[in-house]
C-alpha cells in the first residue's frame, strides 16, 4: 500500500492511510461473546472455536497494549530528562487506558463496524489512549513536537481543539500516531491516540465527562451553559498563566534596546544619591 502524506494545521507531516492497529488488555474473556467480534465462514463456535477466538482477540488487544506502553515509555523518558537536566519540566502527568471489550462492542454499533478485526482496527481509532497533562499551552505543543519528531513515530492525524475548540468548549490537542511493535512473528504497526492538554483543560474535561455520564444524553441546558462558561474561564486562566510564566522566564533580562543603549553609553545612569535612596526604601 502506497503511503501518502499531507501537511496538517501544525505544519507536521501526517499519513492519510494507515494499516492494522492493536488494543486493550483489562478484559474478562469469559463474559464476552467473542463470536460477535469476528466472522467465521463456517459459523462453527464449538468449544475449540471459542477458545481460538479468545486467543485471537487477546493477541489483537495485546498489540494495542504494547503500542500504548511504547508511547508511555517515550513520554516518561522525556519527563525524566527534563526533571533532571533542565530548569523546567513541561510534562505534569502521563496516564493511559485501553478500551474494554464492552466499550469496543458499543462503539462498533455506533460506527456500524463489521465484526472483523480489520474493521475494528480501521474504524475505532481510540482503542489505546495516552493522555499528557502540561502546565501551559506552549508546553502542549512543545511535548507534541518532541514526541512526533522521533524517527519511529508516524503522524496519522492531528485534531487541534485548542486552536479550534468544540462548540461545548472542549479544548485539547489530539494526535493519532502509529508506532511499531515487535512481536515474535514480526513488526506490527499500532495506532495510539495521544491527548495533550493543560491542567485547566483536563479539569474541565473531567467535570464534563462526569456530568454527561450521570445524565447520559439528557443534560439540563443550565448545566451545558455552565460548562461553556467554565470552559471560557479555563481558557482565560491558561492565557493568564502563560503570560505570567513568560514574565517569570524573562525576569531580570534587559530589553534589546536598553542593551544597545548601555553598550553605546547613551543611557542615563542614576547618581549615587538616587541609589542610596533606593537602598533605604528596600530596607
Amino acid at each position: 500500500m502506497q503511503r501518502r502524506y499531507d501537511t496538517d494545521a501544525l505544519g507536521t507531516r501526517r499519513r492519510r492511510t494507515s494499516s492494522v492497529y492493536s488494543g486493550p488488555v483489562d478484559h474478562k474473556p469469559a463474559q464476552l461473546d467473542l463470536g460477535r467480534l469476528i466472522d467465521r465462514p463456517d459459523g462453527d463456535f464449538s468449544h475449540d472455536g471459542v477458545q481460538q477466538l479468545r486467543q485471537d482477540f487477546t493477541r489483537f488487544m495485546m498489540r494495542y497494549k504494547f503500542g500504548m506502553e511504547e508511547i508511555v515509555t517515550k513520554l516518561s523518558i522525556l519527563r525524566d530528562e527534563f526533571e533532571h537536566l533542565h530548569e523546567t519540566n513541561p510534562i505534569e502527568n502521563i496516564s493511559s487506558r485501553l478500551k474494554n471489550p464492552d466499550s469496543i462492542l458499543e462503539k462498533m454499533g455506533r460506527k456500524e463496524c463489521d465484526s472483523t478485526f480489520e474493521s475494528i482496527a480501521e474504524k475505532i481509532t481510540d482503542v489505546a489512549g495516552v493522555r499528557v497533562t502540561c502546565s501551559f499551552v506552549s508546553d502542549v505543543y512543545h511535548v507534541f513536537d518532541l514526541l512526533t519528531s522521533q524517527s519511529d513515530v508516524v503522524i496519522v492525524e492531528v485534531r487541534d481543539y485548542i486552536t479550534d475548540p468544540k462548540p461545548n468548549g472542549y479544548r485539547s490537542l489530539h494526535a493519532l500516531i502509529e508506532v511499531p511493535v515487535y512481536l515474535s512473528d514480526g513488526e506490527v504497526p499500532v495506532l495510539v491516540e495521544v491527548q495533550l492538554r493543560t491542567i485547566a483543560m483536563d479539569f474541565w474535561a473531567s467535570l464534563e465527562h462526569k456530568i454527561h455520564y450521570k445524565y447520559r444524553e439528557d443534560v439540563p441546558q443550565s448545566l451545558l451553559d455552565g460548562l461553556k462558561d467554565a470552559a471560557d474561564t479555563a481558557t482565560e486562566l491558561d492565557a493568564t498563566m502563560e503570560r505570567l510564566h513568560a514574565e517569570v522566564k524573562t525576569a531580570g533580562q534587559l530589553s534589546a534596546g536598553l542593551k544597545d543603549e548601555l553598550s553605546r553609553g547613551t543611557v542615563a545612569l542614576p547618581d549615587d544619591a538616587f541609589v542610596e535612596r533606593l537602598k533605604r526604601l528596600g530596607s
